[in-house]
């Protein structure tokens, strides 16, 4: 998310389901907010936190709004950790899915077993290079464990609109592929009749979310009608 710009997990999980119609998706399919992948799995947070933001409610900060936000931040570091290893479980050899041990965590952050447990224990978080260590051995990036509630779970969903918007372009395309094959007519009013019909079909697609496929869509309909003028110039030459 680009600096300056207010997290909106509500708005941008109305843009999501505005696009899941058309990605040939239902709403479980991709805001399930329990379980392995879902929202709270892939944001850290838990389940009430992300039904709250989803809904557009704030969420209470700290112990009655008074917490010391340095204390906060350190907290949610920590509660973050935690989270991380009870949710990333691997197999072990007997074939059971278990936590990562301790000893593991830290030998896979470059820390001690001893400083780790301490850092749970008092809820002290660690500096960035441990922070980062103990992210990365999870498979995570920093902004996992730092980001504030509505930007850890805003970050996942937008992940998910931009996975849903090239599905989007995708069947547009496929749309177009087949409008090309029923009109072969190299005329300007082809090309506008395309875009007329991806604008129709979008219309009830925000306006932010639309505009950037239908502007694809007019580009790949414009190269279609320069290649087949380049062919028929070539044909007449040849």
């Amino acid at each position: 998310m680009s600096e300056g710009c207010v997290a909106d997990p509500a708005r941008t999980a109305r843009d999501i389901v505005a696009l899941l119609e058309r990605a040939g998706l239902g709403r479980e399919d991709v805001l399930r907010v329990e379980g392995e992948g879902g929202l709270s799995y892939a944001s850290g947070l838990p389940v009430e936190d992300v039904q709250a933001l989803l809904r557009g409610e704030p969420l209470a900060q700290g112990d009655g709004g008074g917490a010391d936000p340095v204390e906060e931040r350190h907290r949610r570091v920590v509660a973050r950790i935690v989270f991380l290893r009870s949710t990333r479980l691997h197999t072990s050899p007997d074939g059971q899915r278990r936590a990562y041990s301790l000893a593991e965590v830290a030998a896979g952050a470059g820390t001690s077993t001893q400083w780790l447990d301490k850092m749970i224990r008092t809820e002290k978080a660690p500096n960035l290079d441990h922070a980062a260590g103990i992210a990365g051995f999870f498979g995570e990036s920093i902004d996992f464990l730092v980001a504030e509630p509505a930007q850890a779970l805003d970050r996942v969903l937008q992940l998910i609109h931009k996975d849903l918007l090239e599905r989007t372009v995708a069947r547009q395309e496929q749309d177009l592929r087949r409008l090309r094959k029923a009109d072969s007519a190299d005329s300007p009013g082809s090309v506008l009749g395309v875009v007329d019909y991806a604008a129709r079909a979008l219309a009830d697609v925000p306006e932010d979310t639309a505009q950037p496929i239908i502007a694809l869509i007019e580009s790949v309909a414009r190269r279609s009608r320069e290649e087949r003028a380049r062919e028929g110039r070539a044909d007449a030459h040849g």
